[in-house]
């Protein structure tokens, strides 16, 4: 259970890809803080059963909008709503991601760039657009999630694991850039996370128990197993934090 952040209530967080997964885990996680939750996804269904599912549960009614990601100037104009609607943002979670496999004969220069939209330009335009918001309040937290697949020489997933570094990076360089406005911006790498989209196409039985066999700790994680360390770093609880990544893979690294 995450612990509690007296910080975060009331205040405006954005979350993308927040219809189901570990998205759907931190709009819940969020929502039960007190904050004031919307998020952004392209999966309709999903996203509005999930408002429903939490409508009465939590303080504030979760704000879905949405969204295709690699639609900038819809990003955009969603951001300028979110802002609207909640009444300022002191959080963005960057989260929206799809490990789609592909192979290296395969790829072409469109398979390619449509990979780094879906994965990585996203955050920083989202950024780019929350940030006059965060410096208006006085300060803020970016989230970026990325992945521990870029660390495992895993050769199916050469798009998305750039990808995953990229946001590395992305995430130094905009803490190093916002730092000054009481912006902190760090990065979250999960591991093998057991949502219904990984069992449904990539992970069987054997590749749980070798992912397990791997790890300090032997059991599957789950996506709330990622709302605590995204709480934490989005809090004031982290307030000294900026420029870090931080690995929540049960110790397979």
């Amino acid at each position: 259970m995450a612990g509690r952040y007296p910080d975060l209530v009331g205040q405006g967080v954005l979350i993308t890809g927040g219809g189901s997964g570990i998205g759907a885990a931190l709009v819940a996680g969020f929502a039960a803080q007190g904050a004031r939750v919307a998020f952004l996804d392209i999966a309709e269904s999903d996203s509005r059963a999930l408002v429903t599912d939490l409508d009465g549960k939590v303080a504030h009614r979760p704000h879905y909008i949405r969204v295709d990601l690699r639609d900038v100037a819809a990003l955009r104009a969603a951001i300028a709503e979110v802002a609207d609607v909640l009444g300022g943002l002191r959080v963005l979670v960057n989260n929206a991601a799809r490990d789609d496999r592909h192979d290296l004969e395969t790829v072409e220069p469109n398979d390619w760039d449509e990979n780094q939209s879906v994965n990585l330009r996203h955050h920083f335009f989202a950024a780019q657009a929350v940030a006059p918001h965060m410096q208006k309040a006085g300060g803020g937290a970016i989230v970026n999630f990325s992945s521990i697949a870029y660390l495992l020489n895993m050769g199916e997933l050469p798009g998305y694991a750039a990808a995953k570094a990229g946001i590395v990076g992305l995430t130094k360089s905009l803490a190093g850039k916002l730092g000054p406005d009481n912006i902190r911006v760090n990065a979250i790498l999960p591991g093998m996370v057991l949502t219904e989209r990984q069992k449904r196409l990539w992970i069987d039985e054997a590749d749980i128990a070798g992912g397990i066999a791997r790890q300090c700790l032997k059991r599957s994680l789950i996506a709330d197993d990622l709302v605590g360390p995204c709480l934490f770093l989005a809090s004031d609880a982290s307030a000294a934090i900026t420029a870090q990544t931080l690995i929540v893979d049960g110790g397979m690294l």
